[in-house]
């Protein structure tokens, strides 16, 4: 019954995790943080364990999309991985959903999906991003040394095509690690053609590299989605847990939040890394024995 089905749709969240083989750990994690904290349908992936349960599809995604697009860079080569770009191409992966959540790898949802996913997107916004300059206090943000929270970090404004753009450097960034995205907006304005623009132009013109904190891949959604973007609300995307393995926050702050990024190089399945014990929580050993946590009392 095509009425049922449109119906059951509807009852649906879309949610994009892109994992390359040797972090499909983390995936799972991710995974099982989304379904156990919601009554929501998810559509993902994975088989073994509760998990199979879930409404999954895995979809490969195929790098030859991205020749000629990437600009070699040996400081922080991982910046570079296809998987990195998955973001870009979310029209290609889902088809059937106006709206569609695309999470990094490497958070944990402590909140209902839902309430990510009822974000409300203004007139004319193809996504929603959590804005740097909203970080919550208890982040201590002033810690964190080296954190970029401006464009000034991502873009080089050494560059005249960087210049002519006319954003100021001290324009607050977001993080495009949680992205709630409304796709006919994205495909209307013609969304990845204009990220593949600004990919194209910095291998001719080197305009950001991963040497400036944000990498090759934040740098192009910053200036396609400049003054046009929705807010996520900062609950629900509590970041830079990745940053600094000497950087706690409080229990007590991690517990109210919904949502949990390990952006940075300190991943919570490797060491050294900080409050890895809430990611473990939602760890589903690999039945392969191919991921293993990296702890020494694990």
């Amino acid at each position: 019954d095509d009425s049922e089905a449109a119906e059951e749709m509807e009852d649906e969240i879309p949610v994009v995790i892109c994992a390359a083989a040797g972090r499909m750990g983390a995936a799972m994690a991710a995974i099982n943080s989304i379904y156990s904290n919601t009554d929501a349908n998810i559509l993902k992936w994975i088989e073994h364990s509760k998990l199979r349960e879930i409404n999954f599809k895995i979809v490969e995604f195929n790098p030859m999309v991205l020749k000629g697009k990437i600009r070699p860079d040996s400081s922080r080569p991982e910046l570079l991985q296809p998987l990195n770009f998955v973001r870009f191409y979310l029209p290609l992966l889902i088809h059937q959903h106006e709206k569609v959540i695309y999470l990094d790898d490497d958070i944990i949802v402590q909140g209902d999906i839902q309430e990510l996913y009822d974000t409300t997107l203004a007139l004319g916004h193809a996504a929603a991003f959590s804005d740097d300059c909203d970080l919550p206090a208890s982040q201590d943000i002033h810690r964190l040394v080296g954190l970029q929270n401006t464009y000034m970090g991502y873009l080089d404004y050494r560059k005249k095509t960087i210049k002519d753009l006319g954003i100021s450097p001290s324009t607050c960034s977001f993080n495009p690690g949680v992205i709630v995205a409304n796709m006919t907006e994205w495909k209307h304005q013609r969304i990845t053609k204009q990220l593949e623009k600004w990919m194209q132009k910095n291998v001719e013109e080197n305009l950001y590299s991963s040497s400036l904190g944000g990498g090759v891949a934040t740098s192009p959604m910053l200036i396609v989605f400049h003054g046009k973007y929705s807010t996520i609300n900062p609950l629900w995307h509590i970041r830079h847990l990745g940053w600094n393995p000497d950087t706690r926050y409080s229990e007590h702050f991690l517990q109210e939040a919904k949502l949990l990024h390990w952006n940075g190089r300190h991943k919570p399945w490797d060491f050294p890394s900080v409050h890895n014990d809430l990611w473990e929580s939602w760890f589903v050993p690999d039945p392969a024995g191919i991921f293993k946590l990296n702890h020494p009392n694990s």
